[in-house]
Formats: C-alpha cells, structure tokens, sequence
C-alpha cells in the first residue's frame, strides 16, 4: 500500500481515471476484487476522493470513475517516514529540507543517504581536502556521484557539503589580477561572459578599482566560481559584478551564476547597451522567467520595460555591441561604489 501512495504522490495530474489507477495497481492487483477493494480502502483513508460530476461504475463494489488524489493524506505517511529515519539516521544528517520537497526527492536521496551514514558511523568526518571524484566513490562507490549525479545536491541539501571538504574538480577559474587592489579590505570583481569583452578590457585593469577580471567562458562560469576562494586566497570583503550578453540566454546565464555567488549585474555597461538598438536573432532561445524577473528588478522601470520588450521581440544586445573603447571609458570611469550592491 505505501509503494502504491508514493506512485499516487507522484502522478503527474491532479485526478486520475480507473485506467490509470488499473496500470499503477496492476503489479498488485491482478482481479477485480483485490483492484477494487484496495480503491475502496484508499477511499477510505480519504487518499482518493471521487469526482462526483463524474459519476461510479455500475460494477459490484462501485468505484467511481474519477478520483481527486489527495496528497496532503498522502503526505501525512511520507513525514513519519522521514521522523522514523530522523531516528534511525546519524544526527549530522539533516533532513528538514525534505519535509517542504517533493516525495519523490526523497526516494531518490535515500538510497545514498544510507550510504553517507555508513560512511559517518565507521570514519566520521574527514580532516584532509580531496578532489571530489575520490570523496565521491569513498561515501558512495561512484566517483562521478558528486560532480555529475546530484551528489553535490544531496550533501548540501543535509547540509553537510563542506565538512566533508570536498575540492570541486572543474575547469580552472580564468582572471587577471590588478596588483594595486589586491591588499584592499573590500574588492570588487568584475565577471564578463565572453572573451572579446574580456580582452577588450584586460589592458586597463590597472586603471580601475577593480581586484580582478573574470573571463566567465559562457556557462563554465557557473562551476568554476566555486574555485575562486581557493586560486585567489585573498581575505576581503569581496563582491562581484556581471557584464553578459542581453540576451534571454545571458540573463539564464547570470541568474544561474546567483545561485551560486552573488553577482550583481554590472549596470552601467548593460545601460550603455540600451543606447544603442537592438539586434534581431536569439528567438529561438527560451525566456527564463525567474531569471528575467529577477534581472530586471535591478534596472529603473522604463530601462527594465524596454529590455523585456527586446527580448520578447526576439531581439538582444550582444556584449560586442560596445566597442574597446567604450567598454574600457565606462570601466575607468563609472561611479561603481554608488551602486547598491550586496556585499558576500
């Protein structure tokens, strides 16, 4: 009966036929009798609740012909499950995180999770750094588990992701340096998506106020970010800039890296854009609409209006759309510490 919930708990829709409920059970319930039966209980238990405009079978017992699955009822058997392994679980597991998740995140995380506990009750935490394929197999026999199947998710998740001291193997973290900011208690770091931009404004870092430039490299950004504390060791107070194409795709881009580090958008080169008209193409990407939404809550709303009306039209504004000199004028002279940026 619990396996057929979890099924119930994940259909894809609101309310399910006898057709369907017949494919869910059929493993179980190969006659009528054991089929209908089973319904009854879960009518019962007030799982399943019948569409009344619907109407019952003329068959004896009558079921109705469509149910409204109920999974708050459903739910209710899932957080014992959770409190019966909240017990049984090493107490570093964490697993508040699944009470608000679907089911259905659980049943997939369980299998390693009993796996992580083993690994806690026989070693506990490590002490040393490894690169995360070899922490990777020694908690779960797979050395692709973390960076490739959902590992890192599932230990951040229990919140135990950085005591295990995993180093993320990924593409290094591509920047340059400006020597003159480097001992400064608060530094400011600029991220630019592609590597025209990059170069075109590489020349004059020294003439900034800026610690460092980034070459984001597209999405490759959105994991090497993770090396940064590592490949510059400089302790500041450090907060982060992104300059990307004005496209649906950038805006998924950067939205993508926020999750990851916060970064704001760098506005005074996106306003530089909007001088300028737009570009046809790009339509054929697809608007993420939290990244878009939140995007342009940084702009004023006759800015943000006009940026969500280009990218509608199928239209952006590439990062190229500003020449290297006036990429490197409003890098050199924009009033940047104005801007109000969160700190990380």
């Amino acid at each position: 009966m619990n396996e057929l919930k979890k099924k119930l708990a994940e259909f894809q829709r609101k309310t399910i036929g006898l057709d369907d409920l017949e494919k869910l059970m059929s493993p179980q319930c190969h006659t009528w009798q054991a089929f209908s039966q089973t319904v009854l209980q879960l009518e019962e238990e007030e799982v399943l609740i019948m569409v009344r405009s619907a109407g019952r079978t003329g068959r004896r017992p009558s079921l109705a012909l469509k149910y409204r699955i109920n999974r708050s009822a459903i739910t209710g058997d899932y957080h014992k499950e959770l409190q019966k392994y909240r017990m049984m679980l090493d107490t570093s597991i964490n697993l508040d995180a699944y009470y608000q998740a679907d089911p259905s995140i659980w049943r997939r995380d369980l299998p390693s999770l009993k796996k992580i506990d083993t690994y806690i009750r026989k070693n506990g935490f490590p002490e040393d750094q490894v690169p995360a394929p070899e922490r990777s197999f020694e908690l779960v026999g797979d050395e692709k588990w973390i960076d490739e199947k959902g590992g890192r998710d599932v230990l951040e998740r229990i919140h135990l992701f950085n005591r295990f001291h995993i180093i993320p193997v990924a593409d290094p973290l591509m920047f340059a340096v400006n020597p003159l900011k480097i001992n400064d208690a608060e530094q400011i770091h600029l991220i630019v998506e592609n590597k025209t931009t990059y170069q075109g404004l590489l020349p004059v870092i020294n003439k900034t106020i800026f610690a460092t430039l980034i070459y984001g490299a597209g999405k490759a950004v959105i994991k090497s970010i993770r090396q940064f504390t590592m490949q510059y060791p400089v302790h500041a107070a450090h907060h982060f800039l992104y300059f990307g194409d004005l496209d649906r795709e950038g805006l998924s881009i950067w939205y993508s890296l926020q999750q990851k580090q916060k970064a704001d958008p760098a506005l005074p080169f996106y306003q530089a854009c909007l001088d300028k008209e737009p570009v046809a193409g790009k339509a054929y990407q697809r608007l993420r609409r939290a990244a878009a939404d939140r995007f342009l809550s940084y702009f004023p709303a006759k800015q943000a209006e006009r940026i969500s009306t280009t990218l509608q039209k199928g239209q952006y504004y590439p990062q190229e759309i500003l020449r290297m000199k006036e990429l490197q004028h409003i890098w050199r002279h924009s009033d940047w510490n104005s801007l109000n940026f969160t700190r990380s």
